[in-house]
């Protein structure tokens, strides 16, 4: 089984979100939108759209989203079977968080890397 099949999303948080969307919006063209991130649609070797959107998010320093995490960021990784990798990390003695989400945007799990960050595992929806 492949355990990671892309990046799902990339969250941070910032001193000033608003101020820090802005900069990357003018400086690097990144189409930041009202809720405080930008898609990007997914292409193939030849530029044609396929399936799937990366998420790319900045959000303020509050909130516990990344806890018990202490780091400013959380990568979110699309995987096929959240359910089976999160059987695999625990026989592997990983630090796996006890509550698997399911919603209309997918299944997700949470993972602790060894240096303490928390890591999003996504299963999106099926067509997605």
């Amino acid at each position: 089984m492949k355990r990671v099949t892309g990046i799902g999303g990339i969250f941070f948080k910032a001193r000033d979100p608003v101020m820090l969307r802005a900069w990357y919006q003018k400086h690097l063209g990144i189409d930041v939108q009202e809720w405080g991130g930008a898609a990007f649609t997914w292409a193939d070797a030849e530029g044609k759209p396929t399936t799937g959107t990366t998420i790319w998010s900045i959000g303020g320093p509050e909130g516990d989203h990344f806890a018990p995490s202490t780091a400013p960021f959380m990568i979110n990784y699309r995987v096929t079977d959240v359910h089976a990798l999160v059987s695999m990390l625990r026989a592997e003695a990983c630090n796996v968080l006890d509550k698997v989400d399911e919603s209309e945007y997918g299944k997700f799990a949470w993972v602790i890397d060894p240096e303490g960050n928390k890591v999003e595992l996504w299963e999106p929806p099926p067509g997605q």
